[in-house]
């Protein structure tokens, strides 16, 4: 008798200490030490773990420790992340989000900032849930550039067959082919080598995303084109998201929210501070024609007008909004 009172003793210690237990939220990134996405997701994570106040910790994991971004998408349907930092896949599971792959569309960030609030969250937001996704917040990833080993490039025929690496998002494969390189889409974690070893001339990314992987170590030139904005999104699965506390739900929600401001202000600051790296690595630098880039992305606006139901009113909705 007295061993089945021990047990059932322990046997309530174990449930209560089980019902204390600290949930963990598992936040996971592609993005290398000092990128934006590193900057973004640990400070997210440290305003929201002083507001859960032990009910939950988010924990973050950069560097494609968690997987690169289409195993990340998976594994939040899946609910074995928590959160992640999705940016180009997300046309992947609507082609909707490749409105934000379409060359030179948004201005800057005031402009998207409208074109959150008119037409990703009444419009692009809802396509996503219907796959088993949330999205939490719109932050940054940055406007792209392009980085090759061959040669400068100001007009869209320099392009002419260099092998490029772009994320694996389809609308940037076509804009590229548009414009006449040879594009292939392969995972961030993979493009350091790929450049180094010559399976790729060059690849498109932000300042921030090329420094902080070192890009700049193994290519010669960078042309700014700014050719697309893309955005960047603090996603969740739906599934997984719904099994959370209420009052953890609502406290990440309104931290990420509030990272927006914060995010651009970190991307503002550094750009000029990471173009002065990529120069000093001796990349030479060069200004692109980006009005010979516009006129070449009409092929692109079209195709994507014919493909994609109900785009073409958001295309016209969002450029208006920079008037």
């Amino acid at each position: 008798m007295k061993y089945v009172r021990l047990a059932a003793i322990l046997a309530g210690m174990i449930a209560s200490g089980a019902g204390l237990a600290q949930i963990e939220i598992k936040l996971g990134h592609v993005g290398e030490p000092g990128s934006l996405f590193q900057k973004s997701a640990d400070e997210f994570a440290s305003r929201a773990n002083a507001k859960l106040g032990g009910k939950a910790r988010v924990v973050t994991f950069g560097s494609s420790q968690l997987g690169g971004d289409k195993e990340l998408l998976q594994k939040l349907k899946l609910g074995t992340v928590e959160l992640a930092l999705p940016s180009t896949v997300m046309s992947s599971e609507s082609d909707l989000f490749g409105i934000f792959e379409m060359p030179y569309l948004v201005k800057d960030r005031k402009h998207m900032q409208a074109i959150e609030k008119a037409v990703f969250w009444p419009n692009l937001a809802p396509e996503v849930e219907k796959k088993g996704l949330k999205v939490l917040a719109v932050w940054e990833n940055g406007y792209r550039h392009i980085t090759n080993n061959r040669q400068p490039i100001v007009k869209p025929a320099d392009l002419k067959g260099i092998k490029l690496r772009v994320p694996e998002g389809k609308w940037r494969v076509k804009m590229f082919q548009t414009y006449g390189a040879n594009p292939s889409p392969m995972k961030f974690s993979e493009v350091f080598t790929a450049l180094q070893t010559g399976v790729m001339d060059g690849q498109e990314n932000p300042f921030s995303q090329i420094v902080s992987a070192k890009f700049q170590e193994v290519q010669k030139f960078i042309s700014l084109t700014g050719h697309v904005y893309t955005p960047a999104y603090l996603a969740t699965g739906s599934k997984k998201w719904a099994s959370l506390p209420a009052e953890v739900r609502t406290v990440l929600e309104s931290a990420a929210k509030e990272m927006q401001s914060t995010v651009y202000s970190i991307a503002e600051k550094d750009e000029s501070e990471l173009l002065a790296k990529i120069k000093a690595a001796g990349v030479k630098v060069n200004e692109a024609d980006k009005a010979a880039f516009v006129a070449a992305s009409k092929a692109v606006y079209e195709e994507f007008g014919r493909e994609v139901k109900g785009s073409r009113e958001l295309i016209d909705k969002a450029l208006a909004l920079a008037r």
